[in-house]
């Protein structure tokens, strides 16, 4: 027989438990986790969840237009380039630049 996966039910129940305890018109404390296969559930929404990376967890905050999107869609795990100027010999133009 095969049997449910346990982790995304103890995320959820985690979650539950977090939104119970946490004072009313104020967002629940912060869950991580590593579980960034699992699919956001409308149970879930107002949630507050911390999505592992690889180096560090973002935080993230569950909303409605989230459901049915992983939650690793919204922890980027790597850094986008900042591209500066070129450098020199990057380009066959930079041959004909004087080095002051």
């Amino acid at each position: 027989t095969k049997k449910k996966k346990k982790k995304p039910y103890a995320l959820i129940k985690r979650l539950r438990k977090a939104k119970k305890e946490a004072p009313t018109g104020e967002k629940p404390e912060a869950i991580r986790t590593h579980l960034r296969n699992m699919i956001v559930v409308p149970e879930m929404i107002g949630s507050v969840v911390g999505v592992y990376n690889g180096k560090s967890f973002n935080q993230v905050e569950i909303k409605a237009e989230m459901i049915g999107h992983y939650l690793g869609e919204f922890s980027i795990t790597y850094k986008p380039t900042l591209h500066g100027r070129p450098g020199i010999g990057a380009t066959h133009s930079s041959r004909f630049i004087p080095l002051r």
